[in-house]
């Protein structure tokens, strides 16, 4: 008779060691994870993440066969064709001309009207008791997407109640006809497409340079104009004659004396150092070119 043999799924309790396996909660990623297999069946990219590849001369179901989506003959059949080809006769370029230029020296500005800004006002948007620069009417998305600057315009002045103290990079003669009427004030000052993006950030002062003289009706806390980058003035002739005008309201009128204007090239009658000329007697001139 052949010997009993037991099981090695009746013995099992005989090999299991006791040891505690339970795992700290406060352990969470020793957890095992439990996935199912059938994840690995429905993996798949976003939808828009990619364009399926065209497939062409693939028989005429895929609508992209026979010819391959390019017609029956010609050049833009059998080959490339280059950009204002005309067929062979001579290019629009070539007749025309090309006309017109870019100037390099233009400046974007944004648009912003005072029914805008009043509407803004009504609304709780705008305090118009504190001085509304560019950082204000960005943080309260009365203007978006700034380049270099921001105009102000009179658009809508009839609806101006609110006696406003503006800061911008330029400002229509009417606009500051309105607000001034209004009881309020403009200051032009020079800005750049960097210091916007600091100013937006709060790394830049929005008012105060090195040049600046702006005195303002409600003054910010000192603590609060500490600014880690300075903001900058113009260098540019142009830039300088802007903002040195006072009909512009511009924060570098304090430059220039009373009837003094704001070119730097062309000089005021009356204004600027004369140097006299030294003029020599014939007799003096004479003896110095004797030889004896």
């Amino acid at each position: 008779m052949p010997p009993n043999i037991v099981r090695a799924t009746q013995v099992s309790w005989i090999f299991t060691p006791t040891v505690n396996r339970t795992i700290p909660s406060y352990l969470p990623f020793l957890y095992p994870q439990q996935r199912s297999a059938s994840i690995l069946s429905s993996l798949s990219d976003n939808p828009t993440a990619y364009h399926k590849k065209i497939r062409r001369g693939r028989g005429p179901s895929s609508g992209k066969g026979k010819t391959s989506g390019r017609g029956h003959k010609g050049q833009k059949q059998h080959g490339k064709v280059p950009r204002g080809f005309n067929g062979g006769q001579t290019p629009d370029e070539v007749v025309h001309g090309v006309r017109g230029f870019e100037n390099q020296f233009s400046v974007e500005m944004k648009p912003l009207n005072l029914e805008k800004i009043q509407s803004w006002v009504d609304q709780g948007r705008l305090n118009p008791a504190k001085p509304i620069t560019i950082r204000e009417l960005a943080k309260s998305r009365c203007i978006s997407e700034v380049k270099d600057g921001v105009k102000l315009l009179a658009k809508g002045s009839e609806k101006l109640t609110s006696p406003l103290h503006i800061i911008t990079s330029r400002a229509s003669a009417s606009a500051i006809a309105a607000i001034e009427a209004a009881g309020g004030s403009v200051t032009t000052r020079y800005y750049t497409p960097a210091s916007i993006e600091r100013i937006i950030k709060g790394k830049t002062d929005p008012i105060h340079s090195l040049q600046s003289q702006i005195a303002m009706p409600v003054e910010e806390p000192r603590e609060q104009r500490d600014y880690p980058i300075r903001l900058p003035d113009p260098t540019g002739r142009k830039d300088i004659e802007y903002y040195r005008d006072p009909a512009h309201r511009g924060y570098l009128s304090h430059q220039l004396e009373e009837g003094q204007g704001p070119s730097l090239f062309f000089k005021t009658p009356g204004f600027g150092k004369l140097v006299a000329r030294k003029t020599r007697s014939k007799a003096a001139s004479a003896a110095e070119n004797r030889i004896w």
